[in-house]
């Protein structure tokens, strides 16, 4: 506890308590130490505490006295740090109470230029004369604190040292990633080369990170108006025994530094309660409260011997280093129980894709040879359909075909044809001359229906079959073929006489089809 606040320990106060204080001391620049007292006289109310300052404080107020001497309130809120909640009943016992956990905030720092709050629309209308004249007004003050600067300070107190600690600083804001990066390098640059591990990223960044590894994360605030921050930084800092532990991968701190006049510094250390610099505090993750709570483990304020520092530190660290543990194992274990249930919903996708492609390949053989089935019993059908139709046809068409012409027709109306038959017998017909060579081709045709002797007076044509014949009449010497298609008569085509020969046409098709049958 440093002396600005020995009276009354900032750590007892309530939120509201706290957020009272910092907004009087941020107007008024008064110690805390007096700031204190004036607040409890005023009942914490800052806009009575903030008039009695400029104003002055009345002779006597029994109300004030009455508050004055009554103890700060407590804040009855009970809880645990890692250090209470995972220590033995002895120390427990020992301690006499039971310490709280105060929580870590997350800060996610905002320029003051950025932050704007939209009023609403109808408000903004009926405020707009007043903002008019309070235009007005504030360009008449201003012209007139710029030709007399002390009526700046006793008008507005807390825009003076807002703005006197920016002029007085000089320093560009930048974003989170470029201010460590500066603070390093300027670091570097006062102190020399070190082989401290800044993290160069901003807090909120840092904070997260700890919270993910479950590292300690060690801030550390500096102010370089305060002397006694040279020392601190050379003596206590960069000793080596202070280097070495946190560098130490078996310590698992992450380490992150800024300088308060920064943006984003001054919003940690006002976040963090910082009341004296240079300030170190240790943040770690607080299973024991919630699975994803940071707490304050430690603080560190004002100027420490190198030795004592590293002492805070390890009990710090040695006091939430075993629930930690014990979260990293949990965490380990559910990872490698995630890890098996991965790979075994990887193998089982694996198998399961693999009978997929098997069912697949067995429905598509199964398609194919059910197709191949279909056409063939289609083609044995069409074939079975052919051949009765083609029956059929003979036995009508033998029907129609005329008989030999008689023994004593002119023999000049009479072609003698000598056939040879596909089964190699020879068959010696007359015709009339002036029969169609279709007649000749009808007599191959059904040549063996007429020498059946079957009665195929009564058959009638198929319908829908169309008759096309598979041969074709070819004379050997020298060789001609005498087609259906070109017409005539027997005599204008083969003369008074021929020998002819048989040949098939459809041979070819069905030697296909009989080589397609075997490859099936």
């Amino acid at each position: 506890m440093s002396d600005a606040s020995a009276e009354v320990d900032i750590a007892q106060l309530s939120e509201e308590q706290q957020l009272a204080l910092q907004q009087f001391t941020a107007v008024t620049d008064q110690e805390l130490k007096d700031a204190i007292p004036l607040l409890q006289r005023c009942q914490w109310n800052v806009q009575i505490a903030i008039a009695r300052f400029f104003d002055g404080e009345p002779a006597e107020d029994p109300i004030a006295a009455a508050a004055a001497a009554a103890p700060p309130p407590r804040d009855i809120r009970q809880q645990e740090t890692l250090l209470n909640g995972f220590a033995s009943p002895r120390s427990s016992t020992s301690s006499g109470r039971l310490r709280r956990v105060e929580a870590a905030p997350r800060i996610v720092p905002q320029p003051e230029s950025q932050v704007a709050t939209q009023a609403p629309l109808l408000l903004t209308l009926l405020l707009a004369p007043f903002n008019l004249v309070y235009s007005v007004f504030s360009k008449f003050f201003r012209f007139t604190g710029w030709l007399f600067p002390p009526l700046t300070r006793l008008f507005n107190p807390g825009r003076a040292s807002t703005t006197s600690r920016r002029a007085a600083s000089g320093r560009k804001a930048l974003n989170v990633r470029d201010t460590a990066a500066r603070f390093a390098r300027e670091f570097e640059e006062e102190y020399g080369q070190n082989n401290l591990p800044f993290y160069e990223n901003g807090y909120a960044q840092s904070f997260d990170l700890a919270k993910k590894d479950l590292k300690f994360l060690l801030v550390i605030l500096m102010s370089p108006e305060h002397d006694e921050t040279a020392s601190f930084v050379r003596d206590t800092l960069l000793s080596q025994e202070v280097v070495d532990f946190i560098r130490n991968p078996d310590n698992n701190i992450l380490l992150w530094a800024g300088n308060v006049q920064d943006p984003e510094a001054y919003q940690v250390s006002v976040a963090l309660k910082c009341t004296k610099f240079p300030f170190t505090g240790v943040i770690v993750h607080s299973p024991q409260v919630s699975s994803t709570s940071m707490s304050i483990a430690a603080r560190i304020v004002g100027p420490t011997p190198a030795n004592q520092y590293l002492t805070k530190l390890r009990q710090a660290v040695q006091a939430h280093k075993e629930p930690l543990d014990r979260v990293r194992a949990q965490r380990t274990e559910q990872q490698a129980t995630r890890n098996i249930r991965q790979q075994q919903d990887s193998a089982y996708e694996r198998s399961l894709a693999t009978d997929r492609e098997r069912a697949r390949k067995r429905k598509e053989e199964a398609e194919r040879k059910a197709a191949e089935e279909k056409e063939a019993l289609a083609r044995s059908e069409a074939a079975e359909r052919h051949a009765h139709n083609l029956a059929q046809w003979r036995k009508w068409r033998a029907a129609s075909i005329p008989p030999e012409p008689a023994a004593d027709t002119e023999p000049k109306d009479v072609v003698r044809i000598s056939l040879r038959m596909p089964t190699a017998d020879r068959v010696v017909r007359k015709f009339s001359a002036d029969a169609h060579i279709e007649e000749l081709y009808a007599f191959v045709e059904c040549y063996d229906v007429l020498q059946s002797g079957e009665d195929v007076s009564n058959v009638e044509e198929p319908q829908g079959f169309v008759h096309e014949y598979g041969f074709q009449l070819v004379s050997p010497m020298p060789r001609e073929v005498y087609d259906v298609k070109s017409g005539g008569t027997v005599r204008d085509r083969v003369g008074r006489s021929g020998n002819l020969i048989v040949e098939r046409t459809d041979l070819e098709s069905d030697d296909e089809d009989e080589e397609e049958h075997v490859a099936a």
